[in-house]
């Protein structure tokens, strides 16, 4: 499963960042895409740090 996860937030990641780069930029929209950037992003680092944990709480609390 973890492997299966791992995939998945990458791929969701790239779909993220593909569907910004289509996206025409006015100034309403850049502020949109870059927040949409950090938060669709941060999945994969989260679960990455989740990956870290000790324990199986320390693991759900991070996740």
């Amino acid at each position: 499963m973890n492997e299966d996860l791992k995939v998945r937030t990458k791929r969701f990641s790239i779909r993220i960042i593909n569907l910004i780069e289509s996206m025409p930029l006015s100034v309403a929209r850049k502020v949109t895409a870059y927040q949409l950037v950090k938060s669709g992003t941060s999945v994969g680092a989260n679960f990455c740090a989740s990956r870290r944990a000790r324990s199986d709480k320390e693991f759900v609390a991070k996740l």
